[in-house]
């Protein structure tokens, strides 16, 4: 028979609106069912969506229309993480308001979104530019300022010059901008700060408990949070003109290594450093050019270690009579520890490096298993690892951490300044979250400045405090600085002119709570606790592996400050979390080296190799490597031209089967026209499957027909191994499942004569409308299309998974391999538990059997029940 091709242009729009009207995925209160909450990062507003938005946003929408078919009402909600400095910036350029850029934008998105059939709850939308959003974030802030987790003080911040505002040490990659990309400088300027370093231990610990988090995510956050257990150590300054200090406090994960201490090293911003700049120039152009290069962990990794003498000495605290020399340097950070090392050169590779540079002594006193330690030496890299003490007076023979007992308990008798010189202590990393940021396109802070008064928090009948629409962007700077009237208001406390805090907050205070203004979107508080309560955690949150820590972490501290001042009763927000791989692509350059997009090329075959061409010249292109989709390497692929020319389904179900979802998938031409003939393979199936049960005016399941027996076998185990694998998150493999499944239904389709037998035509009919239920998840708008051609009732959308039959799972056969004299010659299918007459019987009738033993004979037959048949001839 003649079958219409399948035709998604047509049919998605319509099973969109269908939902829509129905309202098939709005959440209603009233509903009893147990609750799942699955969520997607939310996308900044950019104007588009990427194929990146479109494999994580199918990710989610298989779980949660898989979990919906399970039976549970299901939150899956969306909203806009729309603050931030692109939308500033477009603004600047295009000489419009950031909050109209930022809502074409979300408008633009949320039909490209809606597009893409994913059963979102849209009537739970927010974005968190809106008032309405920012008004409750104002009054958490407040909540968190009077509960003791908002302090502002004056420090050391990270500038970037060109978008001129403060940036988090997460937001410096390599001393550049994340942002900008421009050199970041180091500032002092009075800043609001969220106390996440109070909850350090708290974060870390309970890392331990999120058993459904990827290990390599719970591994980026405690190297974050940085828990050492180390020595605090006092070393006595010799006497000098230079400074009224007598010692320098040390703090040390390694006190172990103290007899092999070669050099003091102080952070550029030590107060010691800032004394003895005063009097000497070039260490100040030493500390400046410091300051230039930025103080992130990995931009000091990966920098030259470089130091500058202070004339300083300090006394070897266990070598009486040798002093070790102080230096300045670059590598050392002030927010850890104390601001202060000492470098025992033979035992860390940076203290190697810094010591082979300035010609310091290199003194090994860790002697690795097995090593002759009259012989043992540091060649060009640090020994790090396990072994014995040596070198080290008193320590000599001890391990690494019994010496590091016993030169705590030696210090510990000591005095110096009348301090004890060493005294145990613990550090964290983790420093506090610095949340003010000089930009206009941000939350504004709800505080006042009043010069009598002081600091004083905006009433919350007032908020939200909102940003005014009339800015400029003609100077240099925060915008709500130049505002002419904006922050001009009177103290709520005395009445007083004052002044409006005009830095605004970092955008991931936006994003480190709009997962619980979800639960009650339209409430007049931030949250309605017992609606919190109930759909938090998220049971499963999915996104990239580039917010593990910055989103994450903060997120995780939100949380429990919002316990703390009464928001929600519990402190993890997310249950299960997982991190997709990114979508890459080929690249692709012209013969006079500019990028090339891949709608600007042609690809073929010759001799071999594949060629491509600049469709606009004619002229060769160089095919270069496969790599994430980028702007800069032009190497994208619109979502839009996929979805008019293949449809939404295609797009979703290959970003759903090419790799694991935790890889990268590599976009290709070939990859997305398979998953298009796939789709309609599904749909001929299904139509043909009409075809043939129109025979009967009832189809009624037997099971006389071993073939329609083994096919049901295989339709319930697919059912089966594919709610357990979207379960698992292993999406490929769930699709694997579908192929085989699809396979097998078409072998029985093609076997089928007319007039068919009943009971195998009643296994393809039931296989078939469980392969529809299977692809639902996936491709939901050809599983509706097949719902209703096969005449069921409802939406499939609404239909309840598929109920597998136990005794479909258990198989009553066994192959049994036949052996001759111990070579195996055929096998055999027997029923589960045969006699062993019966073998023996079915093995001499076989054909290959027969001519083996011709002109031979039988001495036994060994039968291993359902295992092996050996006949011995």
């Amino acid at each position: 028979m003649s079958v219409e091709r399948y035709n998604p242009r047509e049919m998605e729009p319509h099973w969109q609106k269908v939902w829509e009207d129905r309202q098939s995925f709005v959440v209603r209160h009233e509903d009893p069912r147990e609750r799942y909450y699955v969520l997607e990062m939310f996308p900044y507003p950019s104007g588009r969506i990427h194929m990146g938005h479109v494999r994580n946003y199918a990710l989610g929408d298989v779980v949660a229309r898989y979990q919906r078919a399970r039976g549970k009402n299901v939150l899956h909600p969306m909203g806009w993480d729309a603050f931030g400095l692109p939308a500033e910036n477009a603004a600047i350029e295009r000489g419009l308001n950031p909050g109209v850029w930022t809502r074409q934008n979300i408008e633009a998105m949320r039909a490209q979104l809606k597009s893409m059939g994913l059963s979102l709850d849209w009537t739970r939308e927010v974005a968190t530019c809106d008032p309405e959003y920012y008004k409750h974030q104002q009054a958490l802030f407040l909540d968190m300022l009077e509960a003791g987790l908002v302090t502002r003080k004056q420090s050391k911040v990270n500038w970037d010059p060109v978008d001129m505002t403060v940036l988090a040490n997460e937001q410096v990659i390599d001393g550049r901008g994340w942002r900008s990309g421009s050199t970041v400088e180091q500032r002092e300027l009075t800043q609001w700060f969220f106390k996440i370093s109070d909850f350090a231990e708290d974060l870390l610990t309970a890392l331990d408990d999120l058993n459904e988090w990827p290990d390599k995510v719970r591994t980026m956050q405690r190297n974050w949070i940085g828990k050492s257990e180390g020595l605090r150590l006092l070393f006595a300054l010799q006497p000098n003109e230079k400074t009224a200090a007598t010692s320098i406090d040390v703090f040390t994960t390694r006190p172990d290594t103290i007899f092999g201490a070669s050099f003091i090293a102080v952070s550029p911003d030590h107060p010691l450093t800032e004394e003895l700049v005063n009097a000497d120039p070039a260490l100040a152009e030493f500390v400046a050019e410091c300051h230039r290069h930025g103080t992130a962990t990995e931009t000091l990794e990966k920098a030259e270690k470089q130091g500058y003498f202070t004339g300083l000495n300090v006394e070897h605290p266990v070598k009486p009579g040798q002093t070790l020399p102080v230096y300045v340097a670059n590598f050392v950070l002030m927010d850890y520890g104390t601001g202060a090392i000492f470098g025992s050169a033979g035992h860390d590779q940076r203290d190697l490096e810094f010591a082979r540079k300035y010609g310091l002594p290199v003194i090994p006193v860790v002697l690795p298993p097995g090593a002759d330690p009259e012989t043992f030496t540091i060649g060009d890299e640090a020994y790090t690892d396990t072994g014995t003490i040596f070198n080290s007076a008193f320590l000599d023979g001890l391990s690494i951490e019994e010496a590091k007992r016993t030169i705590a308990d030696h210090f510990a008798s000591l005095r110096v300044d009348g301090r004890p010189q060493g005294t145990v202590e613990v550090n964290y990393r983790l420093r506090d979250w610095g949340v003010s940021r000089q930009r206009y396109w941000g939350s504004p802070i709800p505080v006042i400045h009043c010069e009598v008064c002081g600091t004083i928090p905006v009433p919350k009948k007032d908020l939200p405090v909102v940003l005014p629409e009339d800015v400029t962007f003609d100077k240099p700077g925060n915008p709500l600085d130049h505002h002419p009237t904006w922050k001009h208001v009177d103290c709520p406390q005395c009445g007083r002119p004052a002044r409006r805090e005009t830095d605004t907050m970092d955008t991931f205070v936006d994003s480190s709570w709009y997962f619980i203004r979800f639960t009650a979107p339209h409430a007049d508080t931030p949250t309605l606790p017992e609606e919190a309560n109930a759909w938090m955690p998220v049971d499963q949150y999915i996104g990239g592996v580039e917010h593990a820590i910055l989103h994450l972490l903060y997120s995780r501290f939100f949380t429990r400050a919002m316990r703390m001042t009464g928001h929600i009763g519990l402190d993890e927000p997310f249950k299960g979390m997982f991190t997709q791989g990114m979508v890459t692509h080929e690249t692709y350059k012209s013969d006079d080296g500019r990028w090339l997009s891949p709608e600007e090329v042609r690809v073929e075959m010759g001799d071999g190799d594949r060629r491509a061409t600049e469709i606009a010249t004619g002229n060769p292109a160089q095919i270069g490597s496969i790599e994430k989709i980028s702007k800069s390497k032009r190497n994208g692929i619109d979502p839009d031209e996929i979805l008019k020319t293949y449809g939404a389904d295609t797009a979703r179900w290959f970003m759903l089967s090419d790799s694991p979802p935790e890889r990268d998938v590599q976009w290709t031409e070939a990859g997305v026209e398979g998953a298009s003939r796939f789709q309609q393979r599904i749909w001929r199936l299904v139509t043909e499957t009409i075809a043939i049960s129109e025979q009967f005016a009832e189809i009624v399941p037997g099971s006389h027909d071993e073939d329609a027996l083994a096919l049901r076998r295989i339709v319930h185990r697919a059912v089966k191994h594919v709610g357990e694998d979207i379960e698992g998150l292993r999406f490929n493999r769930a699709v694997a499942q579908i192929y085989e499944l699809t396979n097998a239904l078409t072998r029985c389709y093609i076997g089928l004569v007319s007039p068919a037998p009943q009971a195998r035509c009643a296994a393809l009919r039931e296989g078939v409308e469980h392969l529809v239920q299977l692809i639902a998840p996936m491709m939901p708008h050809l599983a509706e299309t097949c719902w209703e051609a096969l005449g069921l009732e409802g939406l499939v959308a609404d239909a309840p998974w598929p109920i597998v039959d136990p005794a479909l799972l258990v198989d009553d056969t066994v192959t049994l391999p036949i052996q001759i004299n111990g070579k195996r010659r055929a096998e055999i299918t027997v029923a589960k538990g045969s006699q062993q007459k019966t073998v023996e019987e079915l093995v001499l009738s076989l054909e290959p059997v027969a001519r083996m033993l011709e002109g031979k004979s039988v001495k036994k037959i060994v039968v291993v029940p359902d295992r092996i048949v050996n006949v011995v001839v």
